[in-house]
């Protein structure tokens, strides 16, 4: 569970950077499929670089590049 994993403030920075994240997804991409990939790589950057609310926001926001990207490969 990932309340085992981290503190109270590194869950809420991940909340944060979620949050901020998704606000930059076009609206026919916001979807549950879409915040879980982010989610994803925003847990994958807090156990492997940083806990940061900067850092976590930065790789929520290229989860979202990488989404928008491979959303107009199609």
């Amino acid at each position: 569970m990932i309340t085992d994993e981290f503190d109270e403030r590194v869950i809420a920075n991940m909340d944060v950077a979620l949050d901020r994240a998704c606000r930059l997804l076009p609206e026919k991409m916001a979807d549950y499929s879409a915040r879980k990939f982010v989610a994803e790589k925003i847990i994958e950057c807090a156990k492997q670089h940083t806990r940061t609310l900067g850092g976590l926001t930065e790789a929520a926001r290229r989860a979202v590049a990488e989404l928008s990207a491979d959303a107009k490969a199609s």
